[in-house]
């Protein structure tokens, strides 16, 4: 069965009790392990519970393909519902795990994790294609909308506020991934509690306490990509690049902040024509453009036009749908885009008449 998007964190909250099987992938492993503990702490309170959770991996099965009927029908001593899990399933599964599928026995539940599954994938289109029983919850980089969401579920349960710039600044530099977004914001939490801050007990998050203790390696590489693009810099930008996939920057995190960035410049470039003075268009951003990259930005504007702008933001809004949809392969179709739109920037403005 195949979940709408709507439909996947309501999901993870209270699974249909009448599923056994859940098939957890995609680029974002973060949020897949997220997903996946929810989900097991639906049915069990301590995941270590060696009577109650059972993990394998696929080299396990593959062993013993009767180990997973085994599994989901046997009993706990203590008593309650068991977790089978199984990491780093893919394709070479399918014909152990359809059996299953098709006659299941016990009550177990089963999960299953892998990695980024293509809509060729055949253990994908098993579980989407199942009418009752098995469920697949794909698990792609958060979009800005649910990042917010978690940043203000966390801070919520922490007892905290968040001013809007603050917000603002932490949805443009976490979401490639979300274990790493939950270990930012945990440290975030555990600052505004330190007695030795100057914040301390204040139940409303700043911007500068966030510029204060929220890690921005992952948004210094991803505004290199950001500035090559926006300037024009074919070389920059394939550096940027290959040090993102070496460090596996979630293309479709470098979409959206690639597209946050050309929003912005179409912003300043409207304000602009509108009678403002560049620079004080440039510091009206929110969150405000870091003083290192300010040249940079002025730089882009010089080189773009609000038309050129909305064909940009066009191509990644495709690109991104490409990268969700197609199968082709992500990071392919991410650095497609962005090299389009970086010769975009060398295009020369228009002459105004």
């Amino acid at each position: 069965m195949k979940l709408k998007p709507r439909e996947i964190d309501a999901f993870v909250r209270k699974p249909d009790p009448s599923v056994q099987a859940i098939l957890v992938f995609g680029p974002d492993q973060g949020l897949a392990h997220d997903r996946l503990n929810k989900i097991a702490r639906t049915v069990v309170d301590d995941l270590s519970d060696p009577f109650r959770v059972v993990d394998m991996n696929d080299t396990d099965l593959k062993a013993d393909p009767a180990r997973l009927a085994d599994e989901a029908a046997a009993i706990s001593m203590m008593g309650g519902r068991r977790i089978v899990r199984i990491r780093n399933a893919a394709d070479g599964l399918t014909k152990i795990i359809k059996p299953f599928l098709e006659n299941p026995t016990g009550d177990a539940l089963i999960l299953f994790q892998a990695g980024d599954l293509t809509p060729r994938s055949s253990l994908r289109k098993l579980f989407e294609g199942s009418k009752k029983g098995a469920v697949a919850l794909p698990c792609y980089a958060d979009d800005a909308r649910s990042l917010e969401g978690i940043i203000r579920e966390t801070l919520n349960a922490a007892k905290l506020t968040i001013e809007p710039e603050a917000l603002a600044y932490l949805t443009s530099h976490l979401g490639s991934d979300r274990g790493v977004t939950l270990s930012e914001l945990n440290k975030l939490t555990l600052y505004m509690m330190d007695p030795d801050q100057s914040s301390a007990q204040s139940p409303t998050v700043t911007l500068n306490d966030v510029l204060a203790c929220v890690g921005d390696t992952a948004a210094i590489r991803i505004d290199d990509i950001v500035d090559a693009c926006a300037g024009g810099d074919f070389q920059a930008l394939d550096r940027a690049l290959f040090k993102a996939v070496e460090a596996d920057t979630s293309p479709i995190a470098i979409l959206m902040a690639v597209t946050r960035h050309m929003t912005q410049l179409h912003l300043v470039l409207g304000q602009v024509d509108a009678g403002s003075p560049q620079d004080a268009a440039i510091k009206s951003l929110r969150p405000p453009v870091h003083f290192a990259r300010q040249g940079a930005v002025k730089r882009q504007c010089s080189l773009w036009d609000r038309r050129r702008l909305d064909r940009a933001l066009t191509l990644l809004a495709e690109a991104d749908q490409q990268c969700k949809t197609t199968g082709f392969p992500d990071k392919a179709i991410c650095g497609q885009a962005l090299m389009r739109i970086a010769q975009g920037a060398r295009a020369p403005r228009p002459r105004i008449r």
